[in-house]
């Protein structure tokens, strides 16, 4: 277990630090509302990891990986769910793109705690994972139940650390992010980002 554990430990931090899904939604929150829904969204996203935790323990996401069908369901679900959320940071950032004074952009609409799970909850990166490789991570002097449960929590841990010292770093430069010319330009190239994830998950689902 000695040997394993710091094994599994460096591939939930690579696994945490690639850019996805999870980093737009929250860099999405820090623009358009600030740090403090960005952070809410970051508990949003532990909160996702821990369901899937949670399935994965009871076995039910070995049943999820073992459906075509449901995974197909998944995958769409989360393709359309990332797509709705490009279009609308897109919206946001054309609004008011001409000429004259530059306005106060807006906050971002709804409840950012939600909007991290949900976001998770349909990342398919994190459903791959979970379905597939954290229980041949988990640590061999544990029962798998309990193995896999301590790899959930470091993970959540890991995920909770980094997204919350990006939203820190962020908040630095809130005096630049504010600008509503900056704000404009963020907000388009998330939702560019999200709309992309949306788009690759669905060709994917094919």
């Amino acid at each position: 277990m000695g040997g394993q554990l710091p094994v599994a430990a460096g591939v939930l931090a690579l696994l945490t630090v690639v850019p996805g899904p999870d980093l737009a939604l929250v860099t999405r929150q820090a623009v358009g509302s600030g740090p403090g829904d960005a952070l809410r969204t970051v508990g949003g996203v532990a909160a996702g990891l821990l369901v899937w935790g949670a399935l994965t323990v009871a076995g039910l996401a070995a049943l999820l990986a073992a459906s075509a069908g449901a995974a197909l369901v998944v995958r769409v679900l989360g393709a359309a769910y990332l797509v709705v959320l490009g279009i609308g940071a897109l919206r946001r950032g054309g609004r008011s793109a001409g000429t004259g004074p530059d306005p106060v952009a807006p906050a971002v609409r709804g409840n950012p705690w939600r909007t991290g799970l949900v976001g998770n909850l349909l990342n398919p990166k994190i459903a791959v994972f979970y379905t597939g490789l954290l229980p041949a991570l988990a640590p061999a002097g544990l029962p798998p139940s309990a193995g896999m449960a301590l790899l959930v929590t470091l993970h959540a841990g890991l995920t909770v650390a980094w997204l919350g010292g990006y939203v820190l770093l962020l908040s630095r430069a809130r005096a630049q992010l504010s600008r509503p010319a900056v704000r404009r330009a963020l907000d388009r190239l998330t939702g560019v980002v999200l709309i992309a994830f949306g788009l690759r998950l669905a060709a994917s689902a094919r």
